[in-house]
């Protein structure tokens, strides 16, 4: 088992929270501040780490087995993301999927950082 991170569609009421196939959401959370965070094509969230201007990202932390990780969550994730290793704003590590460094400045990107929330920006709350 290992902590996930996911603050996009696969969280509580997402559309894609079948995914992770029963996995115990662990608690609510929030990134350390050192991400800026994005909508991409208003189809799903990315975040990447930087050295400046960053901002912390709400999501939820979840202890979701190797095998779901491997056969449900990664092969889901669009080609704009991979897997990374983030900081939660109390220092704990956690994986999650990022966006990859190749598609920073891709013209479909919408920076959402200082709304820091995917619910928020979509203007959706919680449905469970």
């Amino acid at each position: 088992m290992v902590l996930m991170f996911l603050n996009g569609d696969g969280m509580r009421g997402g559309r894609l929270h079948d995914q992770i196939a029963g996995a115990p959401l662990l608690r609510t959370a929030r990134s350390a501040p050192k991400y800026r965070y994005y909508s991409v094509g208003d189809r799903f969230p990315a975040m990447i780490a930087t050295d400046a201007d960053g901002r912390a990202v709400t999501g939820e932390v979840y202890d979701v087995p190797m095998e779901t990780l491997r056969d449900n969550l990664i092969p889901a994730e669009p080609p704009e993301l991979e897997l990374g290793l983030i900081e939660l704003d109390d220092g704990t590590a956690c994986l999650a999927t990022v966006l990859r460094n190749d598609h920073l400045g891709s013209p479909e990107l919408i920076d959402i950082s200082d709304i820091g929330d995917w619910r928020a920006y979509r203007g959706n709350t919680v449905t469970t």
